[in-house]
């Protein structure tokens, strides 16, 4: 792994499930820089240095993004960071409590890198392959950096 900072961008609004994130990567000892949005305008904001919101630098690495949240939705944020190019090559893994088909195609038109239903258990693995393959994507993404 290269010296180069390799920051996580967390958009979730539920406080218990940012525990649970933060948690089960610190127990598969990933300790890279998690920053914390609790939606999807507030993300922006960090995203782009808006206003009194400093700008996480460098560009995260990976976002990990929860589709039902208050003010602005994952689905609605993810809308607006494919449209900038300084922001769109971001790989994007949606954390949510929904199994509702059109969110699962919301966010696959929106070249999402995987699609996760909560609660996050690395333990839980072998019952879904889709989290599987995500979560290794995900690993590899963070080990490559």
């Amino acid at each position: 792994m290269s010296d180069k900072t390799v920051n996580i961008l967390l958009v979730e609004d539920d406080y218990l499930d940012i525990m649970n994130v933060e948690r089960e990567l610190k127990r598969i000892n990933i300790e890279h820089p998690i920053h914390v949005a609790r939606n999807g305008r507030e993300a922006l904001s960090m995203l782009r240095g808006e206003g009194d919101t400093p700008k996480i630098s460098p560009a995260p690495s990976v976002i990990l993004l929860d589709i039902n949240m208050p003010k602005m939705n994952g689905i609605e944020f993810l809308t607006e960071l494919r449209r900038e190019p300084e922001f769109s090559h971001i790989p994007v893994f949606i954390m949510t409590t929904s199994n509702e088909e059109t969110d699962r195609m919301a966010a696959q038109r929106l070249n999402v890198s995987g699609y996760v239903v909560k609660p996050l258990s690395f333990d839980n693995f072998e019952k879904s392959h889709s989290s599987l393959d995500s979560f290794s994507l995900f690993l590899d993404l963070i080990k490559m950096k």
